[in-house]
């Protein structure tokens, strides 16, 4: 064995590899192809792979590379920086690496790759050299881009991807002129449309170009000969190097049905007298860029300002809006919620928003007149169009997604705007964006469009009232009437009552609220029960009323104002406990502020509560004051950026917090109420959702507890005193423990010692004990207790060989008993998302069972969290990835919807778990589980179908064989 081999024994853990033996032969490979076989070769290429996207993929590449330019790479080496942008830079790109063999003299433009040099492609004499140059450019850009790392880089890439393009233009024209000298008189300039027109391009897409000439007849042959020529050198498949983007001259007039080549007299009567309200849309974009200068200025001076006069036309806002529906409409269903360009708050609704405000204004505003998205949005800013911290969200959102897209485009050079669904392809793109979760982001992002678009797109921004008297803003009660009616309150004469209760009398506080209220109520009538938000102001205008900046704050903040009415609107759990917890209002002002406070955060707080009190039931209180606090900061997340199950570990960590600290104020009793000390150890296990960190907001503390060295007595009023301090509803919402799950179920003992509880599981523990163990965490525990129990759990769950087949036929019955005795009466198991077909306990017994089979033999399955052992199950191959995405997609929707339960109809219990009848109540939850899925019959079409999906991965693995 040669010194290296032990050490290349760690080098796949350490580079973060899937395969250790395959990782082994390929850096070995590696180091032998650059004559390195040193342990110093093996740190550095371990450090530079664990730091790349997709290690496995970029140790591949290297090794392709070093075999082909062994000197070329070998030189790279010894530079430490320009050695880990190559290795980020083939994690994220398998078309980088193509460049690379092609041309490695690229390698060395990663000592300094620079996104704003000037473009140099020098001065090719045929196609092929062309194309080599436009990809060496290419190569230095997109090293450029993963060397900064961030979503803020995308303007100058894309600005970077427009010059180089607009560069090969120009050159692949003048190619095209030396080919044909008889057209050298025959002036041809092209305009560029679309991205390109923008100076906004991506990695690959199509070039939209509409070439335009000032000729007569036969001139004009000449000039379509001569752009043919020009686009065949770009596009044309032969030759030494890859075409290089799809050319697209639909968007010129007329169309694919009109002639490749135009006059610019043409354009100019085209635009006059016949173009589509869409075609002034497309012409906001165009942008000469190529061709006989002359040319080029009179088409910037005559043709596009056409863009600005078109808002005249009859109709042109009503037609804008309805080519967006278009163009939603005709995406398949199945891409739709992940399709970045075209689908509900993808980039088309940022374009369309931006666009239609620029063509409104821009007639008699010039500095709107501007191609790119980024800059409009500023401009609009700028000139009061937009506020400020719309267009600050606006920028963000659609430079995330536009990162996004270039990610995706990037690693294979192909046109694709589909976030994908393959995990390995989420991990990947989840590292080169920096978030944990791509889908889940992608999602609040999305989410957060789709707002702004709605809020732009189709309703005009309501004018500050701050500045209007009282007598401007009166109505009445009749005006106020029929206002209502027509806005969509469903009960105006309630509403009625409360606007009189708000704003009657000569205090400072009725002035304000008749100044706020106009705004308010057409904000509370966007959204889905305008009723309950009103009847929620007026709660929390009469418990905050009087203090000195409450409405201050909703006056001079009309984001606040926007974002409460936001809340009050959608969820009724939110009007509720807001009230209680009423300084919440002020984290509307900071989206930090809404943002959850971690474990160790909520520890110091009880820690703070125990030295400031020393009576349990007032420190339990306050611990349940804080779990209300920290449900509600979850419940405005969730609204704002849409429900996640993230939102679950932060419900979950406040939970543990609260039960761990009542379980000490409880001990401290103790002594107050017996006069002695109570000696000895408890360990509390969290148990079902808690134990998975997967609670919701109803979800009871599922736990078992454990004692040593202490008296069974002792241990019992513990634990009885501890319930009562958690289920105490005065003040402030009760945590039901629920020890349902311990040793023997509810007719066993209500605590057991460590001893007694061990010998168990070892023993008489039956099967459906063992499975509900797969979730068992250990929340609190001295550490050689807890060290203890976990071994004895893990003994049990995860049994050598697995359950047996008497295991497996008990728990398939306790499954099917759940299916025919748990349901409601009279609800629909379609209906049920947790005991339904395809629901909950369907994703969830399935993926347990494949954790009780093989998770002794299989240590990334031994996880609590059902996200973490479905993505385990995928990667070793108990699952493929259709169904691990399957299921994973039932089960968030699942999740979703009982979080929107609670959120919209402040359901709690098991009717969390039932989708309304009510189609009225069905909307309000719809509005919160995601765009698109409000009306009626698409959110039943849309669970139904991924339960459907759901169950028939569920059932071979719940009933199949074994």
């Amino acid at each position: 064995m040669s010194e290296r081999a032990p050490y290349l024994a760690s080098f796949a853990a350490r580079a973060r590899l899937s395969d250790p033996a395959r990782a082994e032969r390929l850096a070995a490979a590696l180091g032998r192809a650059l004559g390195r076989t040193d342990r110093a070769f093996d740190d550095d290429l371990a450090e530079d792979l664990a730091h790349a996207a997709d290690p496995d993929g970029a140790l591949v590449e290297l090794v392709q590379l070093a075999e082909a330019h062994p000197e070329q790479l070998g030189a790279l080496w010894r530079e430490p920086g320009p050695r880990a942008l190559l290795a980020a830079l083939l994690g994220a790109s398998r078309a980088m690496s193509a460049i690379t063999l092609r041309h490695p003299d690229v390698l060395a433009t990663l000592a300094a790759p620079s996104l704003t040099a000037a473009v140099d492609l020098g001065e090719p004499g045929n196609a092929t050299e062309l194309r080599a140059a436009y990809y060496r450019r290419l190569f230095e850009i997109a090293a450029a881009d993963i060397a900064a790392g961030t979503p803020d880089a995308m303007p100058d890439v894309a600005r970077a991807m427009s010059e180089l393009v607009t560069a090969t233009l120009r050159a692949a024209l003048e190619l095209a002129r030396a080919k044909h000298p008889e057209a050298d008189c025959v002036p041809v300039a092209i305009i560029a449309m679309g991205k390109l027109g923008g100076g906004e391009l991506n990695y690959i897409s199509d070039v939209d170009l509409i070439p335009i000439t000032d000729t007569d007849e036969a001139g004009l042959a000449l000039a379509t000969t001569l752009v043919r020529h020009t686009f065949e050198i770009c596009t044309a498949p032969d030759g030494p190097e890859p075409p290089l983007w799809p050319i697209d001259t639909a968007l010129r007039p007329e169309g694919k049905d009109g002639p490749l080549v135009k006059t610019l007299a043409a354009h100019r009567a085209y635009y006059t007298r016949w173009a589509h309200t869409w075609e002034f849309q497309a012409l906001l974009k165009a942008r000469p860029i190529a061709g006989d200068p002359e040319l080029m200025e009179r088409y910037e001076r005559e043709i596009w300002p056409l863009a600005f006069g078109a808002v005249e036309r009859d109709g042109f806002v009503a037609d804008t809006q309805a080519m967006r529906r278009r163009v939603q409409a005709s995406i398949s269903p199945r891409d739709k919620d992940r399709h970045i360009k075209l689908g509900p708050g993808g980039l088309r609704d940022v374009e369309f928003t931006v666009q239609l405000l620029q063509l409104v204004h821009g007639r008699t505003d010039e500095t709107l007149r501007v191609r790119s998205t980024i800059d409009a949005i500023a401009a609009l800013a700028a000139g009061g169009y937009i506020g400020r911290e719309a267009a600050a969200e606006l920028t963000a959102c659609y430079t995330f997604e536009r990162t996004l897209e270039h990610r995706i485009q990037l690693h294979r050079l192909r046109r694709s705007h589909t976030l994908p669904t393959a995990p390995a392809d989420q991990v990947r793109l989840s590292r080169l964006l920096g978030v944990s979760d791509i889908a889940e982001q992608w999602e609040a992002v999305r989410r957060r469009v789709r707002t702004l678009h709605e809020a732009i797109f189709y309703r005009p921004l309501l004018p500050a009232t701050a500045q209007l008297s009282a007598d401007d803003l009166s109505l009445s009660p009749a005006a106020a009437r029929e206002r209502l009616i027509g806005i969509g309150y469903r009960d105006p004469a309630a509403a009625q009552r409360h606007i009189e209760a708000l704003t009657s009398g000569i205090s400072r506080r009725a002035a304000i609220q008749r100044q706020l209220l106009p705004v308010l109520l057409s904000w509370f009538a966007a959204g889905p029960d305008p009723d309950g938000g009103l009847l929620a102001f007026r709660r929390l205008s009469d418990e905050l009323g009087t203090t000195h900046w409450y409405l201050g704050l909703l006056r001079d903040e009309s984001d606040v104002a926007l974002t409460l009415a936001h809340l009050l609107s959608r969820s009724r759990y939110i009007g509720e406990h807001i009230v209680a917890v009423p300084t919440a209002v002020t984290w509307l002002a900071e989206a930090e502020r809404r943002a959850a406070r971690t474990r160790e955060e909520l520890a110091a707080e009880a820690e703070a509560i125990f030295a400031r009190h020393e009576d349990a039931a007032t420190r339990a209180l306050l611990l349940r004051r804080m779990r209300q606090r920290e449900l509600l900061r979850a419940a405005m997340s969730d609204v704002i950026e849409g429900i996640s199950t993230t939102r679950q570990e932060a419900i979950t960590d406040v939970a543990d917090v609260i039960v761990d600290y009542a379980m000490r104020a409880a001990r401290d009793d103790f002594a107050g109420v017996h006069g002695r000390q109570v000696g000895g150890s408890l360990a509390i296990i969290a148990m079902g959702r808690m134990g998975g960190r997967e609670m919701s907001y109803s979800s009871d503390a599922d736990t078992v507890v454990i004692y040593e060295d202490m008296t069974a007595a002792d241990a019992t009023w513990l634990v009885t005193r501890w319930r009562s301090l958690l289920a105490d509803p005065a003040e402030a919402p009760p945590l039901a423990v629920d020890l349902a799950l311990r040793p023997e179920g509810k007719s066993g003992a209500l605590t057991r010692s460590a001893d007694s509880y061990l010998d168990y599981l070892a023993g008489r523990c039956e099967a459906w004990e063992r499975h509900a163990l797969i979730r068992a965490r250990i929340l609190a525990a001295p550490p050689a207790l807890e060290e203890r129990l976990r071994a004895g759990i893990d003994a049990a769950r995860y049994r050598v060989g697995g359950p047996s087949p008497a295991d497996l036929r008990q728990i398939r019955r306790l499954k099917a008993r759940m299916e025919t005795e748990r349901l409601p009466r009279g609800v629909a198991p379609a209906r049920h998302v947790k005991l339904g077909p395809g629901g909950l306990a369907d994703v969830e017994w399935a993926i347990q069972l494949i954790q009780l089979r093989y998770g002794a033999d299989e240590p990334a399955l031994r996880t609590t969290s059902t996200k973490a052992a479905i993505a385990a199950a995928s990667e070793l191959g108990y699952l493929s990835t259709e169904e691990a995405e399957r299921l994973l997609a039932a089960w968030r929707m699942a999740s979703h919807i009982r979080a929107g339960a609670t959120l919209a109809l402040r359901r709690s219990g098991d009717a969390i778990d039932v989708i309304p009848a009510d189609a009225h109540e069905r909307s309000l939850i719809g509005g919160l589980v995601g765009p698109e899925v409000t009306e009626r019959d698409e959110f039943d079409e849309q669970w139904a179908r991924r339960a459907r999906r759901a169950r028939a991965v569920a059932e071979p693995a719940m009933y199949g064989e074994g």
